[in-house]
């Protein structure tokens, strides 16, 4: 393992215990001996307050390669999310989490996951990665609203 990315990652950890947003965590995983996995990390998003996502905890993995922070980790909504720039298998499409777009390595993982909520209630349609929430959100607000309103009912409990 990358002694660059194992080194971020504790420090990142650290950060995080220190400060992070309310109602989010972020943890590395366990494995069966008890120890953590710090190149992979289970993590929950509120929905935020006055959004149709509110009520919502919306759960992300993160696998971190051996070449973070020079490239993003893979970020994926498990269960996959009903949302316009989720792929069907929970990939998330954001310029910051891609490394031909708007990835850069100062990135943090509090920004990441702040970025996700804010893609949450503001997706971008020059991105789509659904075609059926993508349609919804562009030709049928209201039935989008619900969809979201459903998608959030269903993902209120936390770890």
């Amino acid at each position: 393992m990358s002694g660059i990315a194992i080194g971020r990652l504790k420090e990142e950890r650290k950060s995080w215990r220190r400060d992070h947003p309310f109602g989010f965590y972020a943890r590395p995983v366990s494995k069966g001996d008890g120890s953590t996995n710090l190149m992979e990390w289970e993590t929950g998003i509120p929905g935020k307050a006055g959004t149709d996502w509110e009520g919502g905890i919306y759960k992300v993995k993160l696998v971190f390669s051996d070449e973070y922070p020079s490239k993003p980790p893979k970020c994926s909504f498990v269960p996959p999310l009903f949302h316009p720039n989720v792929y069907p298998s929970g990939t998330i499409c954001l310029s910051i989490l891609n490394e031909e777009e708007g990835w850069r390595p100062a990135i943090t993982v509090k920004q990441m996951l702040l970025g996700i909520q804010d893609l949450l209630d503001t997706p971008n349609p020059n991105s789509p990665a659904q075609s059926e929430a993508y349609n919804l959100f562009q030709n049928n607000k209201a039935e989008y609203k619900r969809r979201v309103k459903a998608e959030a009912r269903k993902n209120t409990t936390a770890t």
